[in-house]
């Protein structure tokens, strides 16, 4: 990994819902858009943007079951810079 990589996660992560979707795909391992928009109190096409950057950073990854999109973290060095930060959103300390 180089600095451009590292930046590029942190950039991904440098917003609030992106971080708060992150964290709670830590915690649950995989969620849908209606879910996290519910969870979040905010729209559905809001939680969609967010996820579009997350996805192009390569952070998580979305796959079909049926007509539902599931979304889940894939990259582990992102998992374990939130980890090693001990984030007290992601309810990690």
């Amino acid at each position: 990994m180089n600095a451009e990589n590292y930046a590029e996660i942190f950039k991904a992560l440098a917003h609030p819902i992106r971080l708060k979707i992150v964290c709670g795909l830590m915690k649950n391992g995989q969620c849908s858009v209606n879910t996290m928009a519910d969870n979040l109190g905010v729209s559905q096409s809001l939680i969609s943007q967010h996820l579009n950057i997350l996805k192009n950073s390569g952070i998580i990854k979305g796959y079909r079951e049926g007509n539902h999109i599931w979304y889940k973290l894939e990259n582990e060095l992102a998992v374990k810079l939130l980890q090693n930060i001990e984030l007290n959103i992601c309810g990690l300390k």
